[in-house]
């Protein structure tokens, strides 16, 4: 048995593939896969049911199996920040800056062929959507590159 958070195979083969720059989008509800998704990703249909998963219970996950190195949502067309950005904020490691994209520029971002996976969740909240950069993994090092 695994004894990472993340069971899903699909999910685990992709980001098994991804690489340092690689971009994760942790989608809401009301995200347009079909329409809004790059040449590259793979999209995991997690949306069992409305709030069931939370884009929250998704990054948990994920936190436990990559490095983040930068994060990006997409602002309320007001300019205001939704609620659950700073949720966010504060599961992201310390450090991290969250980018603020205007709606059409989170698209362009997200369609990125970095987009390496895009997991549909039951996220009900609205602008939950969230685009995670993987950074490096920091290993120890007995001799210096």
């Amino acid at each position: 048995m695994l004894k990472t958070k993340l069971l899903h195979p699909e999910m685990l083969r992709v980001l098994a593939s991804s690489g340092h720059f690689s971009q994760v989008l942790i989608a809401d509800g009301n995200y347009p896969f079909a329409s809004r998704s790059g040449p590259n990703a793979t999209v995991v249909y997690l949306n069992l049911t409305p709030g069931i998963p939370k884009t929250t219970d998704v990054l948990e996950v994920l936190l436990d199996v990559i490095a983040v190195q930068e994060a990006a949502v997409m602002k309320i067309p007001t300019g205001q920040a939704a609620p659950i950005h700073d949720e966010y904020l504060r599961m992201l490691p310390a450090g991290i800056e969250m980018k603020r994209l205007e709606r059409y520029d989170f698209y362009d971002a997200a369609c990125l062929p970095s987009t390496t996976l895009i997991v549909a969740t039951g996220e009900k909240r609205r602008f939950a959507n969230l685009l995670l950069t993987i950074g490096v993994v920091k290993l120890e090092q007995s001799e210096p590159y």
